[in-house]
């Protein structure tokens, strides 16, 4: 049986819960750990009336079964007075209910705007309010799960209930549009239509049916919604007694009842009127963009109809109008993807756990987890194939004879384990081969900072498109190259899965092409054929192992060209030749000899990183970076005052010398190098010389910054707290007169009996054969790096390993440690639980036993 649904940590507001379905949900949540916010106004099922004692009942059930619960006896239009009790008690806010609800039922011609007014300022309003206020702490931990409350009423009608009808439909859509707009900081939310009985609903339905839909039936679905494993966003669900039901929007084909330059009439509606209501090949639109492309499509068909004459640049058969198809802006395309996505796509394209260093692609709480560089492939295609599919005018495309013929990728920066992208394409040119026509698009992805994160141009043949006396080459179009006259300096080969193109479909590409026997056979293929893609995605993985040691950050650009297919299980051999910053390769099929991508290169970034090196050694301002370090391990209040993280950029004759961070937000320090966590708050590019002005007060910043002499990145504002990082700190608080953090640690005597016993014992050097470091924390800090070198000799030691580096780091708390080396901490449960992180091989965290021997009795 798989582990129970746990909500440690969590903490939860549930609106209306002094009774019947709000009561069984605060009580569910509590149950199962979280810390629960009961709000009840106390009134009746109007609306009338108030009292504490609803609230204050279930509040006091929780805390008898020894949970945690407060109560709060607002009414839901004042959301900050609710959110501010989750606060104020818990700290935290991560679970909303909005149950809250009341009936003023009415047949239309009888309902009062007090009766209209209540019931909105109640159901809609008041899930407005609640959720706006903790909206902003939401996404400030970048964690939220929302359920809106909807009803059979809302969704299909009731008679005497058009108020209330009205506003639990408009939960719908205030639920669906907050499913969009958090995605991007893994806010949920979802809406449930429950039929229970309650107080509300004994005055509508039979007393034997009441009892038959008890509330316990509908609160599993609420609390899976809210967990945490679950990903389902932006969807409906009606549910009782047990049985559950998802709802989707469904559509007909429709009918065009016009012709362009042609009034549309009534009587065009009625004879079309059949097919409107007609619900075969029906279609089900789940968001603004599916439902507005089928008719911006049909637009775009008849304005091309309405062409009369032919441009310049068009055929006389007037079906091409490159013009045209250049001047089409095609929509932004939207596309969110999390570690599943990523992980999945790694699996798609071969990635394997028989690969030494796997966890790096395969494992979201890797430390060093990343994605592939060619994926960043994946967002512009959707995107490109949108457009395709919407129509290009001026050029009309039949989809089942497209090719794709050449890919190019360039990467600006590694693409983050999960993401809201934007991508924009557009059409650069199109090419005449005689036998076809060749559509270049080029596609750019910017992230959520509107910052450029990938560009990819894909070079599409359309079989029989040509002849309409255009041009043949294209300046627009990233060329191709090929390799070396010399045998291969690297090869390595690879057999794709019987199962890898169905695998890799799921990553976007739903060509049937590749998975439906028929359809391949219509292309002449005896097999469903490998996407070209994939096999991009193989010959990235290989370069990346063989000239980058996996380092996705040093790929910049590929460019393949599409030769043969693949067929699922065959053998994938890269042949590569490097030759300065380029990879030129070539892929071919081991079992038949075929040439799959031809005329391919993946550049990296290379020499940059070098030269940084070479000249750091020469800076004066090393030696102030290392006296704010010491500045900053000694005053560990200044992290509090600055709370935030700067990259410094020292040039040397208008070139980066070095790089150093001040890492005053995660407890990092000052370090040589970009930041180790996330990305820097505030980037100042200046020159050695004048940074040591700057330091000094001989340069004021300002001045600096106005005459071009200090350049600024990111939030300009935190550059203002850097004169508390710069100025010299206070008598006695050097380094060497504050008493050492790592001196009050519990780990130290562990530390020591273990350097006593690696030395004692050489025999365990032998067994475990590889070097440990291990971090250890206090209050959330590093404390003191200690290494265990049982590979080289070097023993038990303070400090960072003094030869090559940790096979294994292990980040653990300092208590944790003694706990986990006496056996009062699982290991294993460490790890699961996130008291103990590992990074590099983490197999090799299970030869420590070894090590640890008695430590219990220390």
């Amino acid at each position: 049986m798989s582990a129970p649904l746990r909500f440690d940590g969590k903490v939860v507001l549930v609106t209306g819960a002094g009774n019947g379905l709000g009561r069984e949900y605060a009580l569910a949540f509590a149950e199962r750990g979280a810390s629960v916010v009961v709000n009840d106004l106390g009134g009746n099922f109007k609306g009338e009336g108030k009292s504490s004692r609803a609230a204050d009942v279930v509040v006091e059930e929780i805390r008898s079964k020894g949970g945690k619960a407060v109560p709060n006896y607002d009414s839901v239009e004042e959301g900050e007075k609710l959110v501010r009790t989750a606060l104020e008690n818990f700290g935290r806010i991560d679970i909303i209910v909005n149950n809250a609800g009341i009936l003023r039922d009415r047949s239309f011609a009888r309902i009062s705007d007090t009766d209209w007014d209540l019931i909105h300022k109640v159901h809609l309003r008041g899930s407005f309010q609640v959720t706006r206020a903790a909206w902003p702490h939401m996404k400030k931990n970048n964690y939220g799960r929302i359920i809106m409350v909807a009803s059979a009423a809302g969704i299909y009608g009731n008679f005497g209930q058009a108020n209330y009808s009205a506003a639990k439909l408009g939960l719908l859509g205030l639920g669906n549009t907050l499913a969009i707009e958090g995605k991007k900081n893994n806010i949920y939310c979802n809406t449930i239509a429950p039929m229970a009985g309650s107080r509300m609903t004994e005055t509508v339905l039979p007393p034997d049916l009441v009892e038959a839909l008890k509330p316990e039936y509908v609160s599993p679905l609420v609390l899976y919604l809210c967990h945490d494993s679950c990903e389902e966003n932006g969807s409906l669900f009606e549910i009782g007694a047990g049985w559950i039901g998802k709802l989707r929007w469904e559509r007909t084909q429709g009918s065009v009842c016009r012709e362009a330059g042609k009034k549309m009439t009534p009587e065009d509606v009625r004879d079309n009127w059949n097919k409107i209501t007609d619900f075969k090949n029906s279609t089900h639109p789940s968001s603004t963009t599916e439902s507005s492309a089928y008719m911006v499509s049909v637009l775009k068909d008849m304005e091309n109809k309405s062409s009369a004459s032919p441009r310049p640049s068009q055929t006389s058969s007037g079906n091409m109008d490159i013009e045209a198809a250049k001047a089409h802006k095609a929509p932004p395309s939207e596309f969110s993807y999390t570690e599943r996505d990523v992980i999945l796509y790694a699996l798609g394209v071969g990635s394997s756990t028989k690969e030494p260093d796997y966890l790096k692609f395969l494992f979201e709480n890797a430390g060093d987890f990343s994605v592939l560089p060619s994926f960043a492939v994946i967002p512009a295609f959707s995107s490109q194939t949108g457009m395709m599919v919407g129509g290009i005018p001026g050029f009309q495309i039949d989809l089942a004879k497209v090719l794709h013929g050449e890919q190019y990728t360039e990467i600006y920066k590694p693409l983050p384990p999960r993401a809201t992208l934007t991508s924009k394409s557009r059409v650069v040119d199109i090419l005449d081969k005689g036998s076809g026509a060749v559509l270049i698009v080029n596609v750019e992805t910017f992230d959520e900072k509107n910052e450029k994160l990938a560009f990819n141009q894909f070079t599409t043949f359309v079989v029989g498109a040509g002849k309409f006396g255009g041009k043949r080459n294209s300046d627009e179009a990233r060329p191709t190259a090929n390799p070396p006259k010399r045998p291969p300096d690297a090869s390595i080969s690879e057999k794709t899965g019987i199962d890898q193109a169905a695998l890799y479909r799921l990553s976007g590409d739903r060509n049937p092409l590749h998975i439906d026997p028929s359809f391949a056979a219509m292309g002449g293929f005896s097999q469903p054929i490998l996407h070209g893609l994939c096999s991009y995605g193989y010959a990235t993985r290989h370069v990346l192992r063989q000239y980058c040691d996996n380092d996705v950050s040093k790929i910049r650009a590929i460019k393949v060209r599409f030769s043969k297919p693949v067929l699922p299980g065959q053998t994938i051999q890269t042949d590569m030749w490097k030759e300065g910053a380029r990879v030129y390769f070539q892929c071919k099929v081991v079992e038949n000899g075929n040439i799959s991508l031809s005329g391919s290169y993946i550049d990296l970034n290379e020499g940059a990183a070098p030269s940084v090196s070479q000249s750091s050694g020469s800076l004066q301002t090393d030696a102030l970076f290392n006296e704010m370090a010491q500045r900053a391990s000694s005053q560990p209040e200044l992290a509090k005052k600055v709370n935030a993280v700067f990259l410094f950029e020292i040039t040397k004759e208008k070139k980066v010398a070095a790089k150093w961070t001040a890492d005053m937000k995660t407890g990092g320090g000052v370090y040589k190098g970009e930041p180790k966590q996330g990305k820097a708050d505030c980037t100042l590019t200046i020159d050695d010389q004048a940074m040591m002005d700057m330091s000094a007060g001989k340069l004021d910043g300002q001045t600096a910054f106005m005459k071009g002499i200090l350049k600024l990145k990111g939030n300009m504002m935190l550059a203002q707290k850097l004169g508390e990082l710069l100025k010299p700190g206070p008598a006695g608080s050097s380094p060497a007169s504050k008493p050492s953090a790592a001196s009050s640690l519990l780990s130290d005597a562990l530390f020591e009996e273990m350097a006593k016993r690696a030395k004692s014992q050489p025999g365990v050097a032998k067994k475990i054969n590889a070097v440990f470091l291990f971090d250890i924390t206090k209050n959330g800090k590093s404390a003191a790096k200690w290494t265990a070198d049982l590979k080289m000799g070097g023993g038990v030691y303070k400090g960072e390993p003094k030869q090559g580096k940790a096979d294994c780091t292990l980040t653990i708390d300092d208590k944790n440690m003694v706990d986990m080396a006496t056996g009062k901490l699982n290991g294993q449960t460490a790890f699961m639980k996130g008291l103990l992180k590992l990074k590099g091989n983490m197999m090799l965290a299970q030869k420590l036993g070894s090590l640890f021997g008695d430590a219990s009795k220390l």
